[in-house]
């Protein structure tokens, strides 16, 4: 009895294409704990990975938001 091998699982098995991750790489927190890459919260980048498309897209508002007032 020989064993198919099975195809390797997704790290992320929750990326959804339909709202892409903001994450540019140039991970660092602020003094207020937001990333000065993409502009999320820590705890917005903690909820990623389980949040459906609709909260995403929340917390991609909610990234530039922070973005905007940090370059005013």
């Amino acid at each position: 009895m020989s064993a198919t091998p099975r195809p390797a699982k997704p790290l992320y098995s929750n990326v959804s294409p339909a709202v892409p991750s903001p994450c540019i790489s140039v991970c660092r927190l602020d003094e207020q704990r937001v990333c000065t890459g993409c502009h999320r919260h820590v705890e917005h980048i903690r909820e990623w990975r389980a949040a459906d498309d609709e909260r995403r897209r929340q917390i991609c508002r909610e990234a530039l938001a922070l973005k905007a007032r940090a370059q005013a």
